[in-house]
């Protein structure tokens, strides 16, 4: 499934993630344990992939002195979300094709990569950890299954592909980017639903490569 086939499908089911209509806890847990890796420091970028329209998470974040920047393949959903909240600079975009224009001290993808057509979610994670700072955390959700697997599933209205690397290969890309994965949690069980936080460490990542120029950022 091609990712504008899911960008149409979210189109379509947009306003449901409106702050009058979505949960406003879901993923608010997750979201602090995996702030509280930062530590006491303050400041920085923090990117939202798959950012969607709700709002839920922006003044948690913005409670660490983050900056907020957001990505999503859902023109509907881009809109919205700019008219939630101006102040957080939102890209309308595949995120496998885009590069980040800086460093980020937190990257959340909740929810959203496990629509990334399984070839391209290893090089995909690999590049968003590569984008953290020395010390930056990325907190996410995967399919926690043992093996790789993809399936279409239309629960929600509209065909939505899924795929997960599976808990093996997620570990293996979180140490290949050079991060250690500080949590995993099957946090709905008995469903597959599974929480990670990765860390980057101190030194430098492998394979990084430097931060687009400023001047190619899209909004």
């Amino acid at each position: 499934m091609q990712p504008s086939t899911i960008a149409c499908a979210y189109d379509t089911l947009a306003e449901n993630w409106l702050d009058a209509q979505f949960g406003h806890v879901d993923g608010m847990r997750q979201h602090r344990q995996a702030l509280a890796f930062l530590g006491a420091q303050t400041g920085g970028w923090a990117l939202h992939v798959g950012c969607g329209c709700s709002t839920r998470f922006n003044s948690l974040l913005r409670g660490r002195g983050l900056q907020l920047e957001g990505i999503d393949v859902s023109a509907r959903m881009v809109a919205l979300a700019r008219a939630a909240d101006a102040d957080v600079r939102v890209h309308h975009g595949d995120v496998c094709d885009w590069e980040p224009v800086r460093r980020y001290r937190f990257i959340s993808a909740w929810d959203s990569i496990w629509h990334v057509p399984l070839q391209a979610q290893r090089p995909l994670m690999l590049k968003l950890m590569r984008a953290l700072e020395p010390g930056g955390v990325f907190v996410f959700s995967a399919g926690g299954l043992d093996a790789p697997a993809e399936h279409v599933d239309a629960t929600m209205g509209p065909a939505m592909y899924y795929s997960t690397l599976g808990i093996p290969g997620l570990l293996d890309v979180i140490a290949e980017a050079g991060c250690l994965c500080r949590h995993l949690e099957f946090d709905q069980y008995p469903q597959k639903h599974l929480f990670v936080v990765a860390q980057r460490g101190d030194g430098p990542s492998p394979g990084a490569p430097a931060p687009a120029s400023a001047g190619a950022q899209a909004r």
